[in-house]
């Protein structure tokens, strides 16, 4: 018997593999699928099986993929729509997979087909729920993603999948998500590396609310990063992996140059402090820790992007943009940021302060123009900036008007999101930019103190 768990990190999205004798079935698979095949293979296995718990909006599903290297067959929920690929998968259809197998419920809510997929022993005993974004740990799944959806119709679906099917089916029995904490498909997802019924009957916040408070807080909406609505097209259309991956094409500083003269975007992975000592003028800086996080909101899809970065990270960058649906990766830079310097190219700089520079700036000269790009969970944990403007960083390319004119110093929880508001200001034209470097922890103004303001 296999059960194994996978995370594509940055998405903390969560695919299965589950495997028994020589048969074994993938649950939600990334698009770089091949790491599925190496793991059944050397268990003397076959991957059969691709099964879907429902059309994904944050990644681009690896089940064409998976299925054009293994001849598994795919089945999908969200039969209400115009799938190029696959099967649509019916309530109580079953799966077998060697001794075990594998049943489909129907748990609508977080989109409108949504299934989760139920796992029985060899003995028919109820063992594990894949839930897909029904049911995480410590959170459920967010009900507005669903373009023109009415989210209180779809809250409504979600508590009644919820109460109805899910928690009955014991408390014993294991859930499995397909993200863990720090997706955007659920507002606060816990930490909770493994997590059962019982457990989340019991800490889940949002399974303590009675059905108008449930409906109330679940029909909320909140930020929908662009990409979104190509990745959905592209889950229902099927999307093997383009011929360039895992490694773009590596150019001279002149085939770079040239491509970005013809329109490319450019997106620089190095940490925030060597963007700021030298970048090529025009990049966006998302840190490779970060770019599945935030290159959906401020790097246009369609555009041809180029990558600029330090060792391994290209390679690690290609990765997390694959899976976000990224697929016109002109190329990397060849030796990097040395090597553009070197052409005798322009090279772009960011001024840094540091966070007490800046309290003591406030002190002295009273208030200045202060940028901060927290969220609003934050600002509410950890205290705001009285003087500040505040506008979230995956916010800001639909809000550059209402950035403050002039000298501008730039704040976050450590200087990287400030580095990276930075970098899109900078591509928008704006001049006098200064990031500052630390957080609140270091925050030390005497006419500007943190406040806590009140809660919604």
């Amino acid at each position: 018997m296999l059960f194994e768990r996978f995370e594509a990190s940055g998405l903390a999205h969560y695919s299965y593999l589950v495997g028994d004798g020589a048969a074994a079935a993938v649950i939600d698979p990334r698009r770089d699928a091949a790491v599925y095949q190496r793991v059944a293979l050397r268990n003397g296995m076959r991957i059969t099986t691709i099964l879907e718990t429902h059309r994904h909006e944050d990644f681009v599903s690896g089940s064409v993929e998976l299925a054009s290297r293994t001849g598994a067959r795919i089945y999908h929920a969200d039969a209400q729509l115009a799938y190029a690929y696959g099967e649509p998968t019916t309530a109580g259809q079953r799966f077998p997979v060697g001794r075990l197998a594998l049943e489909a419920l129907a748990t609508p809510g977080h989109t409108p087909g949504s299934v989760a997929y139920l796992l029985y022993d060899p003995k028919g005993r109820l063992w594990m729920a894949f839930s897909g974004d029904t049911l995480f740990a410590g959170d459920v799944g967010r009900v507005d993603l669903v373009e023109g959806g009415d989210p209180l119709a779809m809250a409504e679906l979600l508590y009644d999948s919820l109460h109805r099917r899910l928690l009955p089916l014991g408390d014993e029995v294991i859930v499995c998500p397909a993200h863990g904490a720090g997706s955007v498909c659920g507002v606060a997802i816990a930490e909770r590396m493994i997590t059962t019924i019982g457990l989340e009957r019991r800490f889940n916040p949002r399974l303590q609310l009675d059905r108008s408070a449930f409906l109330r807080e679940a029909s909320a909406t909140h930020h929908r990063p662009p990409y979104f609505r190509r990745v959905e097209l592209l889950n229902v259309r099927g999307a093997p992996l383009p011929r360039w991956f895992p490694l773009p094409e590596i150019l001279s500083s002149e085939r770079f140059a040239a491509a970005l003269a013809n329109g490319a975007a450019v997106l620089d992975v190095r940490s925030e402090l060597a963007f700021g000592a030298a970048h090529i003028p025009g990049a966006i800086s998302i840190g490779l820790s970060r770019v599945s996080r935030y290159v959906g909101s401020l790097v246009p899809l369609e555009s041809p992007l180029l990558l600029v970065g330090e060792g391994d990270q290209i390679v690690a960058a290609a990765c997390e943009l694959v899976r976000l649906g990224y697929d016109q990766v002109v190329g990397s830079l060849a030796d990097g940021m040395s090597a553009w310097s070197q052409s005798g190219r322009a090279v772009a700089s960011v001024d840094t302060v540091s966070v007490q520079q800046l309290c003591e700036l406030l002190d002295d000269r009273g208030p200045v123009a202060v940028l901060d790009v927290r969220t609003t969970g934050e600002t509410l944990s950890a205290g705001e900036i009285e003087v500040a403007t505040h506008i979230s960083l995956v916010e800001l390319p639909v809000r550059l008007q209402e950035v403050p004119p002039g000298p501008l110093y730039i704040f976050c929880g450590s200087g990287a999101r400030a580095m990276t508001a930075a970098s899109v200001l900078a591509a928008a034209g704006r001049r006098d930019l200064h990031v500052v470097l630390g957080g609140v922890t270091a925050w030390r103004s005497v006419r500007c103190p943190l406040r806590f303001p009140e809660r919604p």
